[in-house]
């Protein structure tokens, strides 16, 4: 369905598939009432066209590949495009398990995926705790000639230096894989060998570590929630709601224990079966597809969405409905999730329209404000100045929209001009059409910041935004934030309880916490590569791969001539000028 022509182009508004063509395009001109989304859809066609396909397979795939490329804004569309973490094993003498999240292309082995990454760094944690397995990146680990702090507070057992064999390291790496796995009466059993062999030999140090080491493991056991006997992998999905307000609630069984749940709020028009059918099909566009992929509807074409799926992967794949036991209790538990989520967005909605109204009121707004943009700098006396640009709407934090800047050609410590170049900046791009214009601007600052950056607005074209220059009290203490406006003379307060000025200060906090965290990064890579700079001869490639090699500036310092040659690209030549200028006099 295509709305208003614009030029040769026509806006895409709406895709969808149906057997009987005619009964489902009539549904949506039927004379009884209709969703609101769905008579606002219908007012906006202006044209429908149709393809046909051999079988609802096609269908399928054609519905998502146009969803994919156009985007239509009545369609179920996932807005949150990051992909479920993992774990990788990488690939190594002395391996190590990270956090990985993307392609799995790199090399290695990979378990999840994880629910998000709060479960995968713990379980990393865990790990590491059981089986003293190294965490340091494998230039650092080269490089050592003593242990670390890991291993002095028991969270590594030093395979840098030679403290454990590669087959006693192999083996802890063989039990974690094992816990990753869900097989965890083969890990316990592993466990209760090696530590009855250690005794029989009388080591009774080793013994001892190992029933501590089992201890800990049935400890964390313990704390798993719902476990199956069975080693299934599987995904539940359970969507509940309304058109146009859906949440589905995802939760991960890998090797009969639940790794936990994360949600979505996918928009779109069409019945709760054509939702959850479309959201499978996007869901899996991305992720690796189980064998049993378990839901809380009936779903017509249940028989074609197996088939589309399993295109995507080597074997074969059940979409199915639970219908006994635990497999029902799972999907009763997404379902409450999915519910539980559902009514705790509506109720952060909720607050943040009636702040949002509150807002409006105390700065006299004909209506309450949709976006709200913030601006802030930070340095460290006047060195790597950063601008930070947050945005706050109807939903919170959008965070997909904040923006740093980079302040340049400006004197150091000058936080007139670099708010003046940042405005400046972002304006010429929301002038463009790159970004929506917001309804009310805050600046981080008092009447001096305020003055410098309304200049710049009036030159773009934006000098009737409403701009608010918060600054702070006498005390510096929250709630006595002084409001300047370019209208009044005077600056005016709000009272320390108004949930105008709570909307305010979080937008205001948050835009402080972004530059702050932009600045240190900023400082950290300078100071890091600042020495280098300075080496005659050593470009940015050079110096990339020397940090690379050596995992970092501490690294390259204590590196001899004779190791420095080693790097690609540095001769003998160049290494000796390398540390004859990192240590002068040597």
């Amino acid at each position: 369905m295509y709305g208003e022509t614009q030029g040769d182009s026509r806006e895409l508004l709406y895709v969808g598939k149906a057997a009987a063509l005619r009964d489902r395009v009539g549904s949506y001109f039927s004379l009884s009432r209709q969703a609101p989304k769905v008579e606002a859809l219908v007012k906006l066609i202006r044209h429908i066209e149709v393809t046909v396909t051999n079988s609802e397979t096609e269908a399928l795939l054609l519905e998502f590949n146009l969803i994919k490329e156009h985007r239509p804004r009545f369609n179920i569309i996932l807005r949150d495009d990051k992909t479920f973490p993992y774990i990788q094993l990488l690939s190594h003498a002395f391996p190590r398990l990270v956090f990985y999240r993307g392609p799995r292309t790199p090399k290695g082995r990979y378990f999840g995926p994880f629910p998000g990454s709060g479960a995968v760094r713990e379980t990393l944690q865990q790990l590491q705790k059981l089986f003293l397995l190294r965490n340091c990146r494998d230039s650092f680990f080269a490089n050592r000639s003593r242990p670390c702090l890991q291993h002095q507070i028991g969270r590594c057992s030093a395979p840098c230096v030679g403290l454990i064999s590669q087959a006693d390291y192999a083996r802890d790496v063989a039990a974690a894989v094992l816990v990753l796995e869900g097989r965890n009466r083969e890990v316990n059993e592993l466990l209760e060998q090696r530590m009855l062999a250690a005794s029989e030999r009388l080591d009774f140090e080793a013994a001892a570590a190992f029933r501590d080491q089992l201890a800990s493991l049935k400890q964390v056991q313990a704390e798993q929630v719902v476990t199956s006997e069975s080693d299934r992998d599987l995904d539940v999905f359970a969507l509940v709601g309304e058109p146009g307000d859906y949440s589905v609630s995802v939760l991960l069984v890998r090797g009969g224990r639940i790794l936990g749940t994360t949600n979505f709020f996918p928009r779109g028009l069409g019945t709760p079966e054509e939702a959850l059918a479309s959201f499978l099909v996007q869901h899996y566009a991305r992720e690796e597809v189980p064998r049993v992929v378990l839901v809380n509807l009936a779903l017509p074409d249940a028989a074609a969405l197996e088939e589309a799926l399993a295109q995507r992967t080597a074997h074969g794949v059940r979409v199915q409905r639970a219908e006994r036991g635990l497999l029902v209790r799972w999907t009763a538990m997404a379902e409450d999730n999915a519910r539980q989520a559902l009514s705790m967005r509506a109720a952060r909605r909720q607050d943040a329209s009636e702040l949002l109204e509150s807002l409006g009121e105390a700065l006299g707004l004909p209506a309450a404000p949709l976006r709200l943009e913030c601006f802030d700098i930070s340095h460290t006396a006047g060195e790597g100045t950063v601008a930070s640009c947050v945005v706050y709407g109807p939903e919170g934090a959008l965070r997909k929209e904040y923006r740093r800047f980079n302040i340049e050609d400006v004197a150091p410590g000058d936080d007139y001009g670099a708010l003046a170049q940042a405005v400046r900046r972002r304006f010429t791009r929301v002038k463009a059409g790159e970004s929506p214009v917001p309804d009310v601007l805050f600046i981080d600052g008092g009447a001096g910041q305020l003055a410098a950056v309304l200049p710049e607005l009036d030159a773009l074209g934006f000098g009737s935004l409403c701009v608010i220059g918060v600054s702070k009290g006498p005390d510096r203490r929250a709630g006595q934030e002084k409001l300047h406006r370019r209208e009044d003379s005077r600056p005016f307060t709000l009272p320390a309880d108004s949930p105008a000025l709570r909307v305010i200060q979080r937008v205001r906090d948050e835009a402080h916490r972004f530059a702050i965290a932009g600045h240190r990064k900023r400082r950290a890579r300078r100071y890091q590569e600042s020495i280098l700079e300075t080496v005659p001869g050593l470009g940015p490639a050079k110096r990339r791969e020397l940090l690379r090699q050596f995992g970092g500036l501490q690294g390259v310092l204590r590196a001899g001539a004779a190791d420095l040659a080693l790097v690609k690209g540095i001769g003998a030549g160049l290494a000796r000028v390398i540390y004859d200028h990192l240590h002068p006099g040597a």
